[in-house]
């Protein structure tokens, strides 16, 4: 398995410092918006952000953690059943401003059972998406992110692994662009 660093600890760094700077443009003081990340690895930069726009506002943002299993068009089609994970949206959404955050957009098909998981807390004023990495040449629905880390072109053979410090073992932040053996 060969594999490339895409982004280090340091440039990582500046990447979610320069999103939330572009967040902050767009929404102030987040008096009217919340943050939504996508189960299970949204989550993860979810907190991130969430993290450094307390730093730079000086108050909790509301952060919801948002499950689209059972909302996923492929449920069905899968030779092995999918796990749920939780949902924990502790607000309604209802004429508020939403950032959904989500670590990569291949597809689009996650971000499309996202929004229809979403309402169930209610109609949005406005709903965006940010994504730490854009495959930009891989998408199957015409869905596109309003905030990006970085853009990559990528094969469909390839996959692209977010590692976070403390999460599932990572020593620090990096994010990898995997090439299987079999591609």
């Amino acid at each position: 398995m060969q594999q490339q660093v895409i982004l280090g600890k340091e440039l990582l760094q500046v990447t979610l410092r320069r999103l939330c700077q572009e967040i902050l443009e767009n929404h102030g003081d987040f008096s009217n918006s919340v943050l939504i990340g996508l189960q299970p690895r949204g989550i993860y930069l979810a907190k991130r952000i969430q993290q450094i726009l307390k730093e730079d506002l000086g108050k909790d943002i509301p952060l919801g953690e948002l499950d689209i299993t059972f909302h996923r068009d492929d449920f069905r089609r899968r030779g092995t059943p999918l796990r749920a994970n939780a949902t924990n949206v502790p607000f309604l959404v209802e004429g508020k401003k939403v950032v959904l955050v989500d670590d990569v957009l291949f597809t689009g098909r996650s971000v499309r059972a996202a929004l229809d998981a979403m309402t169930a807390f209610g109609r949005p004023e406005k709903v965006e998406l940010l994504a730490l990495i854009d495959r930009c040449y891989t998408r199957e629905l015409p869905i596109e992110a309003d905030y990006v880390g970085k853009e990559i072109n990528s094969m469909i053979s390839q996959k692209v692994n977010v590692q976070w410090e403390g999460v599932d073992g990572g020593e620090e932040d990096k994010v990898w662009l995997v090439l299987s053996e079999n591609g």
